[in-house]
């Protein structure tokens, strides 16, 4: 699926130069909000024993942020097309720097997982206007140069977290340990709120009717403004906290009734939300997520294998980090130049799988998956002995980071591939979400079944966390091969498309 140029709007006045200094200074807007996804792995087991937090409460550190992001991103696109969107990425900014410092002086636990909540609001603000202007603002071969721009700094983003992260919590800056990996963020987005009014032009009536269509910047032919969803909102955010949070405390409460009592209540009310949104969109409204788009072929197992892979992606993260740290007793230096490796083979091959032959890219998806199976088996079976791994664990890492490249690109794009394009915008919203929520799903239940047998401290610290993410680590292969079998259709889908293009010339 391809952005259309329908409701391009250009500025005569804006020479190029200008133009790329703009896109240069929203990105540096977007690098801010990526960081501050994979930072604070890094930093986990340092707040942890700084707050005194539990395990439970470090989950929430990770997936508060995730969720709130997943949950208002459409929200957010939305409020650009509605009000401008250079206002509400300064507002985004705003948000987020003032977050990212009461995170970095944050006296306690309680302060810090609320404050990441209102980061997560603040990304989901900035986030999707940068696609909007790059659609609005560019044209032709200067657009693919900046949507190329748009993925490499997706791709940096995750590495550069990982090894900053540690640099920080190392370096223990003014005897700070961890807050400057959230004050960090401070300057930065000082700096953005300064320049963004000088070399981001303001939306004319024209850009804003045109409308960014979703969260990932497509742009329906001849579509307005959308109106916001605030009941689908309503609904829709409760319903997933009453789901994840319960998944994340419950390991440290022994299992109480009220959790599961919660997990069937956000259940319910995820059923609420549907026939809410399917009323709304029956009355020709503008739902959250228009749920009728699932019709498209290919798109309901795409977001399936798309769903699960990010689960074991969240899971694997959170899991692996700690083991690091609070098992193996690394430096948050050195935990995060461990996965530096993996990080940057990700990033690469998430880059140039467009440069494997074509008649390969509808397997991509299913093998790359399959392959992920086997490197989370190498991974597993290397750190299970309760060592640091040396030499091998760093294959396993690299095979792995390829593989889950390899499998998530092309679902991202195949999944999109045959939707029609007036629905191109609720898909994308629809992909972006998924993509968001199952990571915050995956630290709930696999960050809670690696605490859980973490917990059993009878035999040295450095074998029982190996044990634990170990066996964790090997459900994560387990679950990607639903992972496999949902790719099997979407790329029986993609070489049909293929096949047809083909035979029309």
């Amino acid at each position: 699926m391809t952005t259309t140029t329908d409701a391009l709007v250009r500025d005569p006045g804006t020479a190029a130069r200008g133009r790329w200094l703009m896109l240069i200074v929203l990105l540096a807007g977007q690098f801010m909000a990526l960081l501050d996804v994979t930072i604070v792995n890094v930093a986990m087991p340092t707040i942890g024993r700084s707050l005194h937090a539990s395990g439970a409460e470090l989950q929430l550190v990770v997936a508060d942020y995730t969720v709130s992001y997943a949950m208002m991103l459409i929200t957010g696109a939305r409020l650009g097309d509605l009000y401008g969107r250079r206002r509400v990425f300064l507002a985004g900014v705003a948000v987020f720097t003032v977050a990212s410092l009461t995170c970095g002086i944050a006296p306690g636990i309680g302060v810090m997982i609320a404050a990441r909540f209102v980061q997560g609001a603040g990304a989901a603000a900035m986030m999707p206007q940068i696609m909007s202007v790059i659609q609005v603002r560019f044209d032709g071969a200067a657009r693919a140069r900046a949507l190329s721009a748009y993925t490499a700094v997706l791709s940096s983003g995750f590495v550069a977290g990982q090894v900053i992260g540690g640099v920080l919590v190392t370096a223990n800056l003014f005897g700070q340990t961890w807050r400057p990996v959230f004050l960090v963020n401070v300057p930065i987005g000082l700096a953005v709120l300064a320049v963004v009014p000088r070399v981001v032009p303001a939306d004319s009536s024209r850009d804003l009717a045109g409308g960014s269509g979703g969260a990932l910047g497509f742009v329906p032919p001849g579509k307005h403004s959308r109106r916001l969803d605030l009941a689908g909102l309503g609904i829709a955010v409760p319903a997933v906290f009453l789901v994840v949070l319960p998944l994340m405390l419950g390991h440290q409460e022994n299992w109480p009734s009220w959790v599961f009592a919660c997990v069937a209540a956000g259940l319910a009310l995820g059923a609420v939300f549907v026939l809410t949104e399917r009323r709304i969109a029956d009355r020709g409204g503008d739902p959250l997520l228009n749920l009728a788009v699932l019709r498209a072929p290919g798109l309901a197992p795409g977001l399936a294998a798309v769903a699960v892979l990010m689960i074991t992606y969240g899971g694997f993260l959170f899991s692996f980090a700690l083991h690091l740290q609070a098992g193996l007793g690394d430096s948050a230096l050195r935990a995060g130049l461990t996965l530096a490796p993996c990080a940057l083979v990700f990033g690469a091959c998430g880059y140039f799988w467009r440069r494997l032959p074509g008649s390969w890219h509808h397997l991509l998806a299913p093998l790359g998956c399959l392959a992920a199976v086997g490197g989370y088996l190498a991974v597993a079976t290397v750190l299970r002995s309760g060592g640091s791994g040396g030499l091998a664990l760093q294959a396993a890492l690299v095979v792995t980071g390829a593989s889950l490249a390899l499998g998530f690109s092309p679902l991202v794009t195949h999944a999109l591939v045959k939707v029609p394009l007036h629905q191109a915008a609720d898909a994308s919203g629809l992909l972006t979400t998924t993509i968001q929520l199952g990571q915050a799903v995956g630290v709930a239940t696999f960050g809670s079944l690696f605490l859980t047998l973490d917990a059993d401290r009878g035999a040295p610290v450095p074998a029982v966390s190996g044990h634990a993410v170990a066996v964790t680590v090997a459900w994560l292969a387990g679950a990607m091969m639903f992972a496999v079998l949902a790719g099997i259709p979407l790329a029986r889908t993609v070489a049909a498309a293929r096949r047809a293009a083909g035979a029309g010339g």
